[in-house]
C-alpha cells in the first residue's frame, strides 16, 4: 500500500485538512504546520495525488496541447519548450495530434471528457474555426503561431506574417535578384496566403523585378523538393522565398541533385531558423520566428484565460528578424 495522506496527517501530528492544505496552491497553512507536513511526506516518501487534488479544486491542471504538421521537426522544439514551460508551472499538456483532421468535434468531445483548464492550439496552418470551436465549448483557448487579426475571437500569439513576407522580398531585392518566387506550403494555409502577400505587395514598388508563386503540398522536406523538381523543368527563378524552412531544405536538394550550386545559380530563404538550418552542408540564410518567446506568451495567457475567463482576447506579436547565412547571394 502506498503512503497516504492520512499516515502523514498521524506523523505530522496534525488534521488530514491540514496536509490536504499544505499541498493545495493557495491554501492557507502556518510556517510551522507547513515545516512539519513536508518533513513528515519526506520521511514517508509521500507525494500528493495530482487526480484526488482535482477532485477537490475543480482543477486539473491539465492543458490540452493542439497540433497538426508531425512532419515537421520544428515542432519538435516546439513541443519541448512547451512541455517544459507547462511543467514549470506545476501544469500537465494533453498532446492532440490533429493530422489530417478537418472537424474539431472529436477534439472537443476528448478534452472535455478530460476536463482541461485550457487549450493551446500550436499550429499555423490550422483554420481559426478550430481555436473558435474550443472557445464555443467554453475552453479557455490560445492560439499559438495564430493569424494576426485587430480584433481577434480568440487569444492569439505569433508574427506578423505579411511583415516577414514583405522582410522576404526586400531582402531578395537589396540582392540584385531579377526574377524571384515564391514557394509555399498549402494555398489553403493562412501562413502561406499570408507570407505570399506581404511578399508580393513589397515586390509591387519594384517593378523591374519579376516575381512568380508556386505552392508545396505540405510543409515537408519530400514536398518542398517534389516542387523545386517540377520547377526545374522550365527556366528556375533566380532567387525563392520558400514559406518555411523545410521547404527551402527540400528545394535545396532539388537543385544539388539538378547540378545547380545555391547560391552560385540559384537563392534561397526560408523561414523559422529552425535547428537544420544552422547545419553547416545547409547553411541557410532565413527569417527567424521567436519561437520561445511565442510559448512563454501562449502559456502565459492560457493560464490567465483559465483563471479570468471573461478575459478580452488579444493579439500579441513578435518580431522576426534576418538570419545571414550562406544560401543567397552577398549585398552588393
Amino acid at each position: 500500500m502506498g503512503v497516504t495522506l492520512k499516515d502523514v496527517a498521524e506523523r505530522a501530528g496534525v488534521s488530514r485538512s491540514a496536509v490536504s492544505r499544505t499541498f493545495t496552491d493557495g491554501a492557507s497553512v502556518s510556517a510551522k504546520t507547513r515545516a512539519k507536513v513536508e518533513k513528515a511526506a519526506a520521511d514517508l516518501g509521500y507525494a500528493p495525488n495530482a487526480l484526488a487534488s482535482s477532485l477537490t479544486t475543480g482543477r486539473t491542471k491539465l492543458i490540452g496541447l493542439i497540433a497538426n504538421n508531425f512532419h515537421n521537426p520544428l515542432i519538435l522544439e516546439v513541443f519541448d519548450l512547451f512541455t517544459r514551460g507547462l511543467q514549470d508551472r506545476g501544469l500537465r499538456p494533453l498532446l492532440v495530434n490533429l493530422s489530417d483532421a478537418t472537424d474539431p468535434a472529436a477534439s472537443v468531445r476528448m478534452l472535455r471528457q478530460y476536463s482541461v483548464d485550457g487549450v493551446i492550439v500550436a499550429s499555423s496552418t490550422l483554420p481559426p474555426s478550430f481555436s473558435e470551436a474550443f472557445k464555443a465549448a467554453g475552453l479557455p483557448v490560445v492560439h499559438a503561431f495564430g493569424r494576426y487579426a485587430t480584433a481577434p475571437d480568440v487569444h492569439v500569439v505569433g508574427i506578423d506574417n505579411v511583415a516577414c513576407g514583405r522582410m522576404a522580398a526586400r531582402t531578395l531585392v537589396d540582392r540584385g535578384y531579377q526574377r524571384v518566387a515564391f514557394l509555399g506550403g498549402p494555398r489553403t494555409a493562412t501562413s502561406t496566403q499570408d507570407r505570399m502577400a506581404g511578399f508580393l505587395a513589397e515586390l509591387a514598388a519594384h517593378p523591374q523585378v519579376g516575381a512568380s508563386t508556386s505552392f508545396a503540398a505540405e510543409y515537408t522536406f519530400d514536398a518542398g523538393r517534389a516542387e523545386m523538381q517540377r520547377l526545374l523543368q522550365d527556366r528556375p527563378a533566380e532567387a525563392y522565398f520558400c514559406g518555411d524552412d523545410l521547404l527551402a531544405v527540400g528545394a535545396l536538394s532539388a537543385l544539388q541533385e539538378a547540378g545547380l550550386s545555391v547560391p552560385g545559380d540559384v537563392g534561397l530563404i526560408g523561414l523559422n531558423d529552425m535547428e537544420m538550418a544552422r547545419w553547416q552542408m545547409i547553411g541557410l540564410t532565413t527569417i527567424r520566428q521567436p519561437v520561445a518567446q511565442i510559448i512563454d506568451a501562449a502559456i502565459e495567457l492560457v493560464v490567465d484565460a483559465s483563471e479570468t475567463p471573461d478575459r478580452r482576447p488579444e493579439t500579441r506579436l513578435f518580431p522576426c528578424s534576418i538570419v545571414e547565412r550562406e544560401s543567397l547571394r552577398p549585398l552588393p
